[in-house]
């Protein structure tokens, strides 16, 4: 036997030992369930790589290509050559390209302990196997069908040996040899070709029907001439009653050795549907951006006093989503959109009072202390973060029941890592090209295929197509892209390095690292198709940079308006917040767009002086904000509602009325809408009512009247707009995907432990004392435990221990044992590589290594 043959390994876990660190560390990167808990030795991390959850996991995340290759070796034979994985691949005639893309592959399964072995004895693990091998219950995505082998492994002998016969073979003397002469037939390309001449043409098309699967077929008790040719010389083969199959072999020579009727060694481009200049895209996203900050605003500001309720089982209601829709002006599944982006920044949440109800969180005001593009940059992130998926709002679950916005259900961990890619594919891009929303659907369903799903057509109805069309649509809402192609900030909150060429961007010297530890978090030793996930701090300065592009690009805040002989204002541009809020308070927005109009009202006013404002500081307010003069009907119109307010005064009786022009009471009296109010007089100058003052104000303000508010000492309450806000409340936190990828600190840790636990298993060792069950851990009793370590102390020599810790694990460990006292030992433990006192009471044996 050659040296080579001895140092095969003979086991996935061998295999595992045979590997570097940085190998290991890269199958633990790549698939990181292998490990959460850390396994104990190697033996145990290959085990848990070929359990089926892992693998199935595993299998999900391999490209189209890999995939194929893992299915190809799954119909290959056990273990099967590299030229053998390569014919099955490329076919006979052998196709270039499949040629150079199939060691990448290989070894990505290799990395991934999908696939061990050299390249003369490649073997697919056992679970692999079991999952992609064709079976009648599970057909496999190659389309070939059961081996010669398998498929006659219930027929009589007899029959075997006239199918042999049938098909110009001796006769043996046992059917194992019977089986094998028919296989070397079919495997034999001339002599199958000259079989296949003398076939009947209708049974040449029954064949080209079941060569690319599926490749069972249905026949009668009495089937046809040319079903019966078929089935006499082995070419079709029972299953079944009434059921035949193409085995695999026969197909394989049909296919010209292809296991795969489309082998894709390459990804789809992404294809570029239009281009755009660079400025024209950083312009129409920060335009973008601005609208976005705007309604998330009048979102909140909607919701400032309280917003909708909370439905029972959590969420808005279908009316609460469209009376967001429509104060927002927009459509519902926009206005979802919004809401669970401002919730995902946790600038919104439930107040956990009795009669719950959704409000802003104290997070926001904070927020609207930022500067506009760090608040841009805030939603961003989390928008990029979230595995809230509002286009799922109006489904239905699993058990039927209709998903709603802001309510529970909608999360997909998947969400993020494909918001990232789809930016990342659009990151590749030249700067300033919009891609082709299909051809990035077509590049990521080869970057992660369904299993099971059409090869030849394409499914729109999968989760992660459905989260790339909405990752397009929602990064145009918020102003990551414009015009389709990625904006200037959306690279950078990506960590994506400027496209070759690209022009410089306004504002682009002022993103520099701040201080000595800022580092923008630009992989130039990646393509940029390639971007990795930042870490959370590498977001954060990647979010600042972003908002440091962005700034130059927003419009500036203004400090004025125009008022008009209509009573109406237009604001140009956005307003200082001041300015905003308090024309918020005294105009009501008649229209939004590029320049805003208020009107002035008689209730908007009298909100004004509601508030505590008196007419001269409205005055004084408008005079000094307006590039145009105060129009004398908005001054009469403060003047007058001015003049009226607080003549009528509402205080507690349970409620009462009271004003010193005895003729206007008595108006209010004879008014017939005062009837649901049921005043009466109780002086000249007071009337009561049994309504509480709140409902006396407001119908006496739909009355048309000006009534203020007075305390119990008669003094005048200023009412101001009551701002309602949850108790602090954090951002929700993202569902993920499985453990999160190890961090280089956690691999090394790791790796070192694995390490040091199968040194401990595999040591060879002298037996001492009655073994365990499996003569996995020694038994030894005390005093032989205690010898044996004091002999240790004064040799210096290394032992090999059963230990169980305080929590009833037990592990095995070698140890130098150090020193023996007060029923402890201390020793340098090999295992854990530190220092470490062991009780002796929880040592169940020991035993010396052996010499070698």
């Amino acid at each position: 036997m050659s040296p080579e043959a001895h140092s095969a390994p003979r086991s996935l876990a061998e295999a595992l030992r045979a590997r570097d660190d940085a190998s290991l560390a890269a199958l633990l990167r790549s698939r990181p369930d292998l490990i959460t808990p850390v396994p104990t030795d190697l033996t145990q991390l290959a085990t848990r790589a070929g359990t089926r959850a892992s693998v199935l996991r595993a299998l999900e995340r391999l490209d189209r290509f890999a995939l194929q290759t893992a299915e190809a070796l799954a119909v290959a034979p056990d273990p099967a050559s590299y030229d053998t994985l390569l014919g099955l691949m490329a076919g006979d005639a052998g196709d270039e390209t499949v040629a150079r893309a199939l060691p990448r592959a290989v070894a990505t399964l290799r990395e991934q302990a999908l696939v061990w072995g050299d390249d003369e004895r490649l073997r697919l693990v056992r679970t692999a196997r079991e999952l992609l091998a064709p079976s009648p219950q599970h057909p496999s995505p190659t389309g070939l069908g059961p081996t010669v082998q398998e498929a006659t492994s219930g027929m009589s002998p007899g029959r075997i040996q006239e199918i042999v016969t049938t098909a110009g073979l001796p006769s043996t003397h046992d059917s194992v040899t019977a089986v094998a002469a028919l296989t070397g037939l079919f495997t034999h390309r001339r002599k199958m070709a000259k079989l296949l001449a003398g076939a009947p043409e209708a049974a040449r098309e029954v064949l080209s029907r079941l060569v690319w699967g599926p490749p069972y077929g249905q026949v009668t008790a009495d089937p046809a001439a040319h079903l019966r040719w078929l089935l006499d010389r082995g070419l079709l083969l029972p299953t079944a009653p009434g059921t035949v199959v193409l085995p695999r072999e026969v197909a394989l020579h049909l296919r010209e050795g292809r296991a795969h009727r489309a082998p894709e060694p390459l990804p789809p481009a992404v294809a570029p549907a239009a281009t755009h200049s660079p400025q024209v895209v950083d312009a129409t996203a920060a335009g973008q951006a601005y609208t976005a900050l705007a309604t998330v605003e009048e979102l909140l500001k909607d919701w400032d006093e309280g917003g909708p309720a909370v439905l029972r089982a959590g969420g808005l209601s279908v009316r609460d989503l469209k009376r967001t829709a429509v104060a927002l002006d927009v459509s519902e599944p926009v206005a979802a959109f919004w809401a669970e982006l401002a919730y995902a920044a946790g600038l919104i949440a439930s107040d956990g009072e009795a009669d719950e109800r959704y409000a802003a969180t104290p997070a926001y005001d904070e927020w609207l202390e930022l500067p506009p593009a760090e608040r841009w940059a805030r939603l961003a992130r989390a928008w990029l973060a979230a595995t809230r998926t509002p286009g799922l709002v109006g489904g239905r679950d699993a058990k039927d029941r209709t998903l709603s916005a802001l309510g529970p259900g909608l999360d997909r961990s998947a969400a993020p890592e494909v918001r990232h890619r789809v930016l990342s594919l659009l990151a590749a891009l030249p700067q300033g090209a919009a891609p082709d929303a299909e051809s990035v659907l077509a590049r990521l369903r080869w970057e992660r295929p369904l299993r099971g799903a059409q090869r030849d057509g394409a499914r729109d109805d999968d989760l992660r197509s459905r989260l790339a069309r909405w990752t397009l649509s929602e990064a145009e809402l918020l102003g990551v892209t414009g015009r389709g192609a990625l904006s200037s900030q959306g690279r950078a909150l990506l960590g994506a390095p400027a496209a070759p060429g690209a022009p410089a961007t306004p504002g682009a010297d002022s993103a520099e690292p701040t201080g000595p530890g800022d580092k923008l978090p630009v992989h130039h030793h990646r393509a940029p198709e390639r971007l990795a996930p930042l870490s959370p701090a590498e977001q954060g300065v990647a979010a600042a940079a972003a908002a440091r592009l962005l700034a130059p690009l927003l419009p500036e805040p203004l400090d004025h308006v125009l008022l008009q002989a209509d009573l109406t204002a237009v604001a140009p541009g956005p307003l200082r917040r001041p300015l905003a809020d308090m024309l918020g308070v005294l105009a009501d927005v008649e229209s939004k767009g590029g320049a805003t109009v208020y009107r002035f009202t008689p209730a908007s006013v009298r909100r004004a002086l509601d508030a505590g404002r008196t007419a001269a500081d409205l005055h004084a307010f408008l005079a000094e904000h307006s590039r145009t003069p105060v129009p004398q009907p908005l001054a009469y119109l403060i003047d007058d509602v001015a003049r009226r307010h607080g003549h009528l005064r509402v205080g507690a009786a349970s409620a009462y009325v009271r004003c010193d022009d005895d003729a206007l009471l008595n108006e209010i009296l004879a008014d017939k809408r005062a009837a649901a109010l049921r005043l009466r007089r109780l002086a000249p100058t007071v009337l009561a009512a049994p309504a509480d003052p709140a409902t006396l104000l407001e119908g006496l303000r739909a009355m048309g009247y000006a009534p203020a508010a007075e305390s119990a000492e008669g003094d005048v309450l200023i009412t101001r707009a009551h701002a309602h806000r949850t108790p602090p409340r954090t951002a929700p936190e993202p569902v993920p995907d499985g453990p999160p990828p190890p961090d280089a600190t956690l691999l090394t840790a790791a790796i070192r432990a694995i390490r040091a636990g199968d040194l401990a298993a595999t040591t060879p060792r002298k037996p001492v004392g009655e073994p365990l069950a499996g003569g996995e851990l020694p038994r030894t009793s005390a005093a032989e435990t205690l010898a044996t370590m004091q002999a240790a102390v004064l040799t210096g020599d290394s032992v090999w221990i059963g230990y169980v810790n305080a929590e009833g694990a037990a592990s095995q460990r070698v140890i130098a044992p150090i020193r023996v006292e007060g029923g402890f030992v201390t020793a340098y433990d090999h295992t854990a590589d530190e220092v470490r006192t062991f009780p002796l009471h929880r040592i169940t044996g020991v035993a010396e290594l052996a010499d070698d």
